[in-house]
């Protein structure tokens, strides 16, 4: 399997971002969630949990509220989300 290409999400060079609802991120995480329950391997659980935990930080802040226009939290709030 090619792991898929690179995508920088947090470029300076472009004012445009893309606009992600709450809704759709509450649903992914739900998804992934019941992934991680129906996953033996370590591993992959650890994997899907750091995606999951990437996914929420992108709308939520650490104490589970959306962030300010749905900013990225920065590099160190990321690891307390979810």
């Amino acid at each position: 399997m090619t792991p898929p290409t690179p995508f920088d999400n947090f470029s300076s060079d472009s004012e445009e971002y893309e606009e992600i609802s709450s809704t759709e991120v509450d649903r992914v995480i739900q998804a992934i969630e019941t992934l991680i329950q129906n996953v033996s391997s370590e591993n992959i659980r650890a994997y899907l949990d750091e995606a999951a935990d990437n996914i929420y930080s992108l709308i939520y802040d650490s104490e589970g509220q959306p962030c300010e226009g749905n900013e990225p939290l920065e590099d160190d709030a990321r690891g307390e989300a979810a």
